[in-house]
């Protein structure tokens, strides 16, 4: 079992039973969304799907405080190392990183991906998903931002996840109607629903996913920020 602890937008804490921690597109100062009472307290990996300020904003602190290994396309990594992090692992679509506690497969994603620095927007590579073995062989599906891809039979067909983390808030990814098609093409049992309700015109929610996914058996986990749940 696995401790999911979800942060608020795409911010999840993952905590593993041998005690490691990976948190994934970690934004929490500016987050509105983040439990202001959490306290994340040990870091041993970052995985990031894309560098947009509300899914990095937080490397570079984080990465300060607890030298976690940073995982992330390659572009992306090499302009947070230019940056003063450590430890990053760049890679790219269809490779795995193995950090012990859990595998790392990079995906596709259909998203754009870029850095603000000041008022330069940086090419920071492209935008990726994540495929998350578990040590006791079950898999997880991290989808970052994107749209609907064909793709998403693929990663089913390769990894059958049991879980997929969605997008649903629409405007910048998918919407609830998308991200149920999405669920189906994927053929998990679960989903845990992210990236809405955090800017007004994020307007896709939990209860609208589910009700496009009641016939289907696809459970819609809904979480509540800042209250941990064991997969």
């Amino acid at each position: 079992m696995i401790q999911i602890t979800w942060l608020g937008h795409a911010t999840f804490e993952l905590r593993f039973p041998s005690g490691e921690v990976l948190v994934t597109d970690p934004w929490i100062e500016g987050n509105p969304a983040y439990p202001k009472d959490h306290k994340i307290e040990k870091v041993d990996a970052i995985s990031l799907s894309h560098a947009h300020f509300d899914h990095a904003n937080d490397v570079l602190p984080l990465a300060k405080k607890f030298s976690p290994k940073i995982v992330a396309i390659f572009e992306t990594t090499s302009y947070f190392e230019k940056k003063g992090a450590k430890n990053t692992i760049g890679m790219n679509k269809g490779g795995t990183v193995d950090l012990g506690f859990v595998k790392l497969t990079m995906t596709d994603a259909l998203h754009s991906n870029a850095i603000k620095d000041g008022d330069q927007l940086i090419y920071a590579g492209e935008a990726a998903g994540y495929v998350l073995t578990l040590p006791d062989g079950r898999r997880a599906y991290f989808a970052g931002d994107t749209a609907i891809f064909p793709g998403m039979e693929l990663i089913a067909t390769l990894y059958q996840p049991e879980l997929a983390f969605l997008p649903i808030g629409d405007h910048f990814t998918m919407d609830p109607h998308q991200a149920a098609h999405a669920a189906r093409m994927l053929k998990v049992k679960r989903v845990i629903p992210m990236h809405y309700g955090t800017f007004p015109v994020l307007t896709g929610r939990p209860e609208q996913l589910a009700q496009k996914l009641e016939k289907d058996g696809i459970q819609v986990w809904t979480l509540k920020a800042g209250e941990p749940v064991q997969w």
